[in-house]
């Protein structure tokens, strides 16, 4: 017989085993969240790189190392659902009221999918939803400042810079205060009432940081309307005179939106209680999705159980079909969506097309490089799922045939229930060949400008994307040209950049096969020319704009920066509203 009650003291250790892991975790994860700060003040730009990894695997080794003291606890036990069932129970009731229960049940989620390899589950062993709601009930106004205007906007911007100083000095702040002051003045006296007697500044109380910039993210309030705005600041890298300067004014919920991008590497900000920042953030951009919030802010494990609970509803209130998505059909991928949605579901398949050579393990290696790799604002974050549960009966038959197809050994059909064993989701994009059969000349133009910078800028951030054609690149609805095709990707110091040599004779000139060794790293960026191949207008406007990307040199000079330890500035807004080149904007 069993011991009922020696069982549950057993369930009781085990769950409390779990929830100690989650404190852990937290703990290490504030720790490495406020280190950022002094890397900032101190223009550690390589180690802000390397503790924004840090941060990401943090979970999964926390995960494993409490999934190891709990199997010792539960014993034979753990394999018994009964038993995860029960615990669960145990384990809603120990965190019911935490202001961080959200991030404490995927964590507990995050154990059983890892002892079970993401099968079984089922909301009455793990919290597919919570019995305390998506997210806790919280008082935003508690991490929130505010700052009156009765004296003015100069008045209120120098209290405000001077509460959020560094242990540097700001190179100029009544500068600073008088570029702010001017920016609303010129973008926002016909947009928002900026005289009226309530008129206040709302900010988050702590910095975000991310790569070489911090940033405070507030928004102008009065009479229930608002502006939402962030101030980037910035370090003049001077080892001498070291200080900080705010570099430009962004507002309006769309350019707010681009700072927490899907595309760009995750947030650190001092967030002891994640969901009163992220209701405050979804205030202040209403179309973003609050599980892309969550992921922003570095707290991706939860944006992906917050992302799946999100799907699971819009899927259940919809009766529209999964189709094959549109675009030419990947070599490596099979994607489909629903057109409803605005997500992809991207399947490894069982045999890639030639001269595809890669395998299911690289390229699993390459979408988790990308998740802890500066993304620099152009490449797509991915939630990765195994064993994903669908209605069969929702799948179109072009779909379905196209399934069996090409990743039979990734699905299983089990009644009605179509299992997917291992999928990406990410943001759906306009794939960047289809955008340009519909666009004018004037955006072939500009948007052949920002594919050209996309290469440029993933290029600086130490990354070669190997395929460049344009179909693996998408056009988001701000318009932003991103890469969503990982299996090539390379960090750019592993490549070998090299010049065509010249044929040495008239039958290597008509040779049909090259005259000349190539390595495995070895790369022609004189080839790339080819990837515009049956677009005329592309290549014209990209020729114009980044034919210095068809030259070695250009590449083997970035390299070069790189190895020297140079980092990038990425700015997540335009060039044009950065206080340095306002004078030049009309």
């Amino acid at each position: 017989m069993t011991d009922k009650g020696g069982l549950l003291d057993r369930q009781q250790r085990f769950s409390r085993v779990i929830l100690n892991g989650f404190y852990a975790y937290f703990a290490e994860f504030e720790n490495i969240t406020l280190a950022a700060r002094t890397r900032f003040e101190q223009a550690e730009w390589a180690s802000m790189q390397e503790i924004s990894s840090q941060r990401i695997d943090v979970y999964k080794e926390t995960v494993m190392e409490t999934l190891g003291v709990a199997r010792h606890i539960a014993g034979e036990q753990i394999e018994n659902l009964r038993f995860w069932a029960e615990t669960r129970l145990i384990y809603a009731k120990l965190v019911q009221g935490m202001t961080n229960f959200e991030i404490a049940e995927t964590f507990y989620n995050s154990i059983f999918n890892s002892h079970f390899g993401h099968r079984s589950i089922r909301n009455d062993y793990a919290f597919v939803f919570s019995p305390q709601g998506d997210v806790p009930s919280v008082d935003i106004g508690r991490v929130v400042r505010h700052y009156g205007v009765t004296e003015g906007l100069s008045s209120a911007f120098t209290q405000l810079l001077s509460d959020f100083a560094f242990n540097i000095p700001y190179e100029h702040l009544s500068r600073d205060v008088d570029g702010i002051c001017r920016a609303i003045e010129k973008h926002l006296s016909g947009r928002f009432d900026l005289n009226c007697p309530g008129l206040e500044l709302q900010v988050l109380e702590h910095h975000f940081f991310r790569n070489k910039a911090s940033y405070i993210v507030g928004r102008l309030y009065a009479d229930g309307e608002q502006m939402p705005f962030v101030l980037p600041m910035l370090h003049n890298d001077s080892s001498t005179d070291p200080a900080v300067l705010v570099d430009a004014f962004v507002f309006g919920s769309d350019q707010v939106s681009l700072l927490f991008s899907f595309t760009r590497s995750y947030f650190m900000v001092d967030a002891s209680i994640p969901s009163q920042y992220v209701l405050f953030l979804q205030q202040l951009m209403p179309k973003k999705e609050i599980s892309e919030i969550y992921s922003a802010i570095g707290h991706f494990r939860h944006g992906k159980t917050y992302f799946y609970r999100t799907a699971t509803r819009h899927i259940s209130s919809t009766a529209d079909q999964f189709i094959v998505a549109p675009g030419i059909k990947g070599m490596v991928m099979t994607v489909f969506t629903l057109p409803s949605y605005e997500y992809v579901f991207k399947i490894i398949k069982d045999r890639f097309t030639p001269p595809k050579e890669v395998t299911h393990q690289i390229v699993k290696d390459k979408y988790h490089l990308v998740k802890r790799w500066d993304r620099a604002g152009r490449m797509a974050d991915t939630q990765e799922f195994n064993n994903l549960v669908f209605d069969a009966s929702r799948f179109s038959d072009e779909l379905m045939e196209e399934l069996h197809a090409t990743c039979s050994s990734q699905i299983k059909i089990n009644g009605r229930a179509l299992i997917i064993k291992h999928c990406y989701v990410e943001r759906r994009m306009n794939p960047l060949n289809l955008y340009l059969q519909e666009a004018t000349d004037e955006e072939v133009v500009d948007v052949m400008n920002d594919y050209g910078n996309a290469i440029k800028e993933l290029a600086a951030a130490n990354i070669f994307p190997g395929d460049m054609l344009l179909k693996n690149f998408g056009v988001t609805r701000h318009g932003r040209v991103v890469f969503y095709d990982y299996d090539e990707i390379e960090p750019l110091l592993d490549c070998n950049f090299r010049r065509i040599p010249e044929p040495r004779d008239e039958a290597d000139e008509m040779s049909g096969q090259p005259w000349y060794s190539v390595g495995p790293k070895d790369i022609f960026p004189e080839e790339f020319r080819l990837f515009f191949s049956g677009n005329k207008r592309a290549r014209a406007a990209f020729d114009a704009q980044h034919a210095d990307l068809y030259d070695a040199d250009f590449w083997i000079r970035l390299q070069n920066k790189l190895r020297d330890g140079f980092v990038e500035d990425f700015y997540p807004y335009p060039r044009r509203v950065r206080f340095s080149t306002l004078q030049d904007v009309s």
